[in-house]
């Protein structure tokens, strides 16, 4: 009786750890997301101004942190480019951009029972605003406010 007791904590503790791993990496990959905060942004193909610029990026970009040197960061975009940004040109993420082959519907509330108030087409960058299960709140640059479903946004 007492190694089965011992069995079962066993595979109790490696259940928890798996758990607490879990949880860690989803932190991590969460707190990853960033945003562009000024206009034309170079993104470089290594970690120094004396690399070539891979791309320029405008205010507001979603980006993913991949690694890190230095003050420099690498990133990746919703299209799986890769470069180097120096730290002090990102900020926490407070934006999305729209993943979808084409374009996709914004709804006046969280569900595809509400009306459509925009079509929204692939690339176009949103300010997040809330969330209600797997529908997020985003707001346009020109103002217009609505709900996507999250999985045709990126990150």
């Amino acid at each position: 009786m007492k190694s089965h007791t011992a069995f079962s904590n066993r595979y109790i503790q490696i259940g928890l750890l798996t758990l607490a791993l879990f949880l860690t990496s989803t932190a991590l990959c969460l707190a990853n997301h960033v945003s562009v905060k000024g206009e034309n942004v170079n993104v470089r193909t290594g970690p120094s101004k004396k690399k070539p610029v891979y791309m320029e990026l405008a205010k507001g970009y979603p980006l993913v942190i991949v690694g890190r040197k230095g003050d420099w960061v690498k990133v990746r975009d919703y299209e799986g480019d890769n470069g180097w940004v120096h730290s002090s040109l990102v900020e926490k993420g407070k934006t999305l951009i729209v993943n979808a082959i084409t374009k996709i519907n914004m709804r006046a509330g969280p569900s595809t029972r509400n009306r459509i108030i925009a079509e929204v087409y692939r690339g176009v960058v949103l300010t997040k605003l809330g969330r209600k299960g797997r529908w997020i709140k985003v707001k346009h640059d020109e103002g217009m406010v609505g709900w996507i479903y999250k999985p045709l946004l990126w990150p």
